[in-house]
């Protein structure tokens, strides 16, 4: 998991435990921080091409593995939205920043609003790329797995059988038809990650406290957290092959409530940008960054 590439490995204490990161060569405090959160059976490695990109514009960048997943440490316990914001926000503040643009795929989409809720302080812009806003939650398309994910073991079980080879179907279905995503040796990276034990079990857990926190007392915290006015520039990414996420379900539910909203939407890509067409995300968050952030 600790690739070799155009960055640096680095373990950092926040939130009382250990986390695994991969950060751009050119990472300075005083460069702007851009923190990158993958999504669901993936890890830091997801953002391999987006990473040397932002690093050569300048931007202070580092990608995130998640509490359970890749290198970062994998506790029994702490998958809930307010625990994850937590991580999110005392890695920045670990990292020697007050406050970072926090830029999420898929399930690290909705970490990055978790954070916003909890920790606003922390988050300077928001950049969701296939991500959905929680209070918009596409049930329909998204909730079929989640549901699944309730049952005790046999997810689990499902992900390490066959050494992975869910986490690779799973991806490959993910992607636009025809986009040659992914090849047999990227596959085994991500294969290799999430079947090692107990990875896939806090990979799972994210999406069990997400729903089961739907009917709890804490859930109806989180909502109303999730409920306040935006204040940060937020730009969403997202392919228009993907059928994880509609459009619809990645503002607000009161667009008017956002701060600055900047959408984009990549012709004949699916679900996964970051990966699919790097360069064009990396642009676009380099030109949002300049445009938004910079003046």
């Amino acid at each position: 998991m600790l690739i070799e590439g155009p960055w640096r490995h680095q373990e950092i204490l926040a939130n009382g435990i250990r986390f695994h990161l991969a950060a751009g060569r050119s990472f300075t405090r005083d460069a702007p921080l851009v923190l990158l959160l993958h999504g669901f059976g993936q890890f830091w490695w997801a953002w391999r091409h987006v990473l040397p990109i932002l690093d050569e514009a300048g931007l202070s960048v580092a990608a995130l593995d998640l509490r359970g997943y890749g290198a970062s440490d994998k506790t029994p316990r702490g998958y809930r939205q307010d625990m994850t914001a937590a991580d999110v926000s005392g890695v920045i503040r670990s990292l020697g920043f007050a406050s970072g643009c926090v830029v999420g795929h898929d399930w690290g989409g909705i970490a990055a609003w978790s954070t916003y809720a909890y920790a606003p302080e922390q988050v300077g812009a928001l950049a969701l790329v296939g991500a959905p806003h929680p209070l918009r939650f596409p049930w329909t398309r998204m909730g079929r797995s989640a549901a699944l994910g309730q049952l005790p073991i046999v997810p689990e079980r499902m992900i390490m059988a066959r050494h992975g080879a869910l986490v690779e179907r799973l991806l490959r279905q993910r992607a636009a038809p025809g986009s040659g995503y992914l090849s047999a040796a990227d596959a085994e990276h991500y294969r290799r990650a999430l079947s090692q034990w107990p990875s896939p079990h806090c990979a799972l857990e994210y999406q069990r406290m997400f729903l089961r926190d739907q009917i709890r007392p804490a859930g109806r915290i989180y909502r109303r957290a999730l409920a306040r006015p935006v204040r940060v520039p937020v730009l969403t990414l997202r392919g228009e092959l993907d059928r994880l996420v509609p459009s619809a379900s990645m503002t607000p539910p009161d667009a008017s409530a956002a701060g600055e909203l900047r959408q984009v939407e990549l012709p004949g890509i699916g679900h996964l940008p970051h990966e699919e067409a790097p360069e064009k995300v990396a642009v676009a968050l380099i030109d949002w960054h300049r445009a938004v952030l910079c003046g």
